[in-house]
């Protein structure tokens, strides 16, 4: 099991990570594609990696919108596994 960082950790981590943020102790992330399909082609790229990684985020697609929240919750909070997802999601944007 991976352990649980410090929010000072992750504070320090989202500086390189463009558009993520720290809400309610998960990672968060929220992007407008334009139109149902891109985000659904973009949610299937996620799932590959997130399956690859065995790690998978809680996430919502609402038409165009794609929202992301990574937790590892068996750690109970954000973990180095988040930051790299967070990291490869980011490159697939």
């Amino acid at each position: 099991m991976a352990d649980k960082l410090t929010e000072d950790r992750v504070r320090g981590a989202l500086g390189s990570l463009p558009g993520w943020s720290l809400a309610d102790g998960k990672l968060h992330w929220q992007h407008q594609f334009a139109d149902f399909v891109e985000a659904f082609g973009f949610m299937s790229r996620v799932a590959l990696v997130a399956e690859s990684m065995n790690h998978h985020p809680d996430w919502s697609n609402c038409w165009a919108t794609v929202t992301i929240d990574l937790v590892t919750h068996d750690a109970g909070g954000i973990t180095e596994n988040d930051l790299e997802l967070a990291r490869r999601i980011n490159d697939l944007v």
